[in-house]
């Protein structure tokens, strides 16, 4: 059974907004104690973890020293800080540049997670969280059943419910259709049947105005009010993008879902290809994201998903196998032993489809020979 995560728009009044406000402040303050607390006991040479600072939270509460309504909520928060020491010390072990947890500024802390009931629940039509009262809220879809956790999440000066609920696979009918998948700058997606569907481009398109809210960001004084205004402007505009950005990428994800039963995807390292000379088309592009929601939602209709090694792809030719060198400025696949004349990008899904039923059998295989 899978998790999946629904998102509303609240509407809270003011008086509502700046009480979540306050919540958000004493959840970063209490992130920002339990980072130092660990910080200085690392230094003294003592083991500080998630299970000794959850002990220490009830006396804290007792003593009135947080303003976090709900005991849950601050668990969470320690729970946070957990993880990114656990991720830290998995950086170190991989030989990656580790980076050290870092304190959270109050600007920067934009959300909190309360248990369902116990710390925000929907009545009526409204959402009941504790020490704010009932909240406006859109319920523009309907949940599959009773959320696990609510998380409040402030976006700019908009206010947000996501709901975590556990959702059961509803299984498409089978379509007896195969897909290899070639995600690029040119196309966004390549398919193995020829089908190409346009970058969208949403960042560039929306460059000019993002770049003049920017310079004006750029140009107040830091602190002012009038500077925390120009953010909320560039920040409003960014979200736009993003919004823009996943509204495409879920209904391009369930096309594809609905129509072929076994879908190829390239396994690429799109953080290595984010760091490069190409690293704002690749972010606007946002392949990692567009693959990572058709698996959500291959896994949701009980479709095959498969990963499949992107090396070669490209240069091989889906027709014969043969090797035919060309660089990125080449858009065409021309093969000298079998005639072949295509686009890369198809060529190169094609040859993804066929890793992909191979690797596909393999996973058959395996599962029949556990059976048995």
């Amino acid at each position: 059974m899978a998790v999946r995560a629904y998102k509303f728009r609240l509407y809270p009044t003011t008086r509502q907004a700046v009480a979540l406000a306050y919540q958000l402040s004493e959840a970063c303050r209490l992130y920002n104690a339990a980072l130092q607390e660990r910080r200085d006991a690392w230094r003294k040479g003592h083991r500080v973890n998630f299970a000794t600072q959850c002990l220490q939270l009830k006396e804290i509460r007792a003593a009135g020293d947080l303003g976090l309504v709900n005991a849950a909520a601050a668990h969470e928060i320690m729970r946070r800080v957990d993880l990114a020491f656990v991720a830290f010390f998995g950086r170190c072990k991989a030989g990656i540049q580790p980076g050290y947890p870092r304190f959270r500024s109050v600007r920067r802390y934009d959300s909190v997670t309360f248990p369902y009931q116990n710390g925000a629940s929907l009545t009526c039509g409204d959402l009941r969280i504790q020490g704010i009262g009932r909240v406006r809220i859109r319920l523009h879809r309907e949940m599959p059943r009773a959320p696990k956790r609510v998380t409040i999440k402030r976006e700019g000066d908009r206010w947000f419910a996501i709901f975590l609920c556990e959702v059961e696979p509803q299984p498409l009918a089978a379509t007896g259709q195969a897909v290899g998948l070639d995600v690029g700058l040119t196309s966004l997606v390549a398919t193995s049947d020829g089908d190409l569907v346009d970058n969208p481009r949403w960042f560039r398109t929306a460059q000019a105005e993002t770049r003049i809210a920017a310079r004006r960001v750029s140009r107040r004084v830091k602190g002012s009010r009038r500077r925390r205004k120009a953010v909320a402007i560039l920040r409003r505009k960014l979200a736009h993008v993003a919004a823009q950005r996943r509204d495409f990428q879920h209904k391009l994800a369930r096309q594809i879902v609905r129509k072929y039963d076994v879908i190829a995807v390239e396994d690429l390292n799109t953080k290595g290809l984010a760091g490069g000379m190409l690293a704002k088309a690749v972010h606007d592009a946002g392949w990692a994201s567009l693959t990572e929601r058709i698996a959500e939602k291959a896994e949701e209709a009980a479709r095959a998903f498969v990963r499949v090694n992107p090396r070669g792809t490209s240069q091989a030719c889906s027709g014969c196998g043969s090797v035919v060198p060309k660089t990125l400025a080449v858009r065409r696949h021309v093969c000298p032993d079998c005639g072949l004349d295509i686009d890369r990008d198809v060529n190169a899904a094609r040859n993804v489809l066929k890793l992909g039923l191979e690797e596909a059998v393999g996973r058959q295989r395996e599962v029949t020979h556990a059976c048995a």
